[in-house]
């Protein structure tokens, strides 16, 4: 028997995840706020489109959520047509965000008393990965959940670990965002340096990339984004402010002596206001160059 699944969320790196659930081994609800979406993707994809997040999650064992934000989820559990108005007791849901731990943690502590369980599962790996199945998820949450709901996320992730308690899934997702903000914002800053020292960013990038100042932003970001400023918009500077944002505050709260991890969430939100919310994350680039004065590549 095809095992019930819902999918809430169907942006950028959601919709290709669903289809990965679109197969024989489930039986797919699909629900997304903008509601032609979930109907087209239903009709294309032989799934079922619900009309409200109730109707969606009624009757699954288990369902992904996938949004821009943990309060977007938080603020479909109520009400006649929300989660808690249908999810079944023993359902487990997989909440794929890249959310902050704190709210993961209310969340799950009010599914808990509806009899359902929770898992945060924040992915990384960008729409390629999503595309051909291969995310990195990070899990928090207990682990005889995790092994409950494997089937489900093995269909999108490649690579699934186990974090630890809920929130600490949103917790490496975050500071894995963060160090790549900082990857970003140093290289340029290396490069726009080295430029005007009279050094082609080409070479300086050649040198870097066989040393030890390589990163996955100046091995892949920059050659193929920023060298030839080509600039796709494959994921959202708003959402990498956000991120960074959440780490800040995560080493806030463990009390972590974290200068610059505060500093890299400040840059990024004068980025994020600067550039605006269709910018995608790398164009963060365009930005130290506005107060450099220098183009990296004029």
């Amino acid at each position: 028997m095809s095992l019930p699944v819902a999918f809430l969320g169907l942006g950028a790196i959601g919709a290709p995840m669903a289809r990965h659930l679109a197969t024989d081994a489930f039986t797919l609800r699909v629900w997304n706020r903008t509601a032609s979406r979930a109907a087209a993707f239903a009709a294309e994809h032989g799934a079922t489109h619900a009309k409200t997040p109730a109707e969606a999650v009624r009757g699954a064992s288990a369902v992904v959520t996938c949004f821009p934000v943990s309060r977007d989820l938080e603020s479909l559990l109520d009400g006649p047509d929300g989660l808690l108005a249908g999810l079944s007791k023993g359902a487990v849901l997989i909440d794929c965000t890249s959310g902050d731990p704190a709210t993961s943690q209310r969340i799950a502590a009010r599914l808990a008393a509806a009899g359902v369980d929770f898992l945060d599962a924040p992915v990384s790996g960008g729409v390629k990965a999503a595309v051909a199945g291969t995310l990195t998820v990070m899990i928090g949450g207990d682990a005889a959940t995790l092994k409950r709901a494997r089937p489900v996320i093995d269909a999108f992730g490649e690579k699934v670990i186990h974090c630890g308690a809920v929130g600490t899934g949103d917790a490496v997702k975050a500071v894995n965002n963060a160090l790549l903000a900082m990857h970003v914002w140093s290289t340029a800053e290396g490069l726009i340096t080295l430029r005007r020292a009279g050094v082609d960013p080409a070479v300086a990038l050649d040198v870097i990339n066989t040393s030890s100042g390589r990163s996955n932003a100046s091995m892949n970001l920059f050659p193929e984004r920023v060298i030839t400023r080509a600039f796709p918009r494959t994921f959202r500077l708003a959402l990498l402010d956000k991120d960074v944002g959440i780490a800040a505050q995560v080493a806030r709260d463990q009390k972590v002596p974290s200068p610059l991890i505060q500093l890299t969430a400040e840059l990024f939100q004068a980025a994020h206001r600067a550039l605006g919310e269709e910018a995608d994350h790398v164009e963060a680039v365009k930005f130290v160059e506005s107060l450099a004065g220098q183009e990296i590549i004029p």
